[in-house]
């Protein structure tokens, strides 16, 4: 009877785990089907997945252009597209542009915000605070009846 708690494999479909090294009788015992000596044959051996056999590696052989640098600041870009989801009677911060989900560079939290123009007008009185704003975007807001404030680092 086939219920759930004592169901079984196919007679035949699983075969018992090969057990190396286990003696003479097992047909692969002593060195366990790893030959005699040398790299392989050692625990652990075995070639690096970069080893190239002693020809210049690759990482070597290639140029080594530019640096990262580590105090670079992040700028997030949104758009006054982006401003509609927003309600024009309370001020759009930053804050808020972060809590929506529109901000996210990298997964970091301190990231500058800039305001670029969108394709759409905007239909509503909007006040805006960000860390830059393009000339577009200032003239598409300000042409709405709306305010920019720009928000120090």
């Amino acid at each position: 009877m086939n219920e759930l708690s004592n169901l079984k494999y196919a007679p035949g479909s699983r075969k018992p785990k090969f057990r190396k090294g286990r003696g003479p009788g097992s047909g692969n015992g002593k060195t366990a089907g790893r030959g005699n000596k040398g790299l392989n044959s050692r625990s652990g051996g075995g070639m690096a997945t970069w080893h190239e056999g002693g020809q210049m590696p690759l990482q070597r052989r290639l140029p080594k252009r530019g640096f990262t640098n580590i105090f670079r600041v992040e700028t997030a870009i949104i758009h006054t597209d982006d401003l509609l989801r927003f309600s024009p009677d309370e001020p759009v911060t930053v804050k808020k542009l972060r809590e929506s989900g529109l901000v996210t560079v990298g997964g970091k939290k301190d990231v500058r915000v800039k305001i670029l123009s969108g394709v759409r007008p905007l239909t509503a009185a909007y006040t805006v605070a960000a860390h830059a704003f393009s000339a577009g975007a200032r003239s598409m807001i300000e042409a709405a009846g709306g305010r920019v404030e720009v928000v120090a680092r």
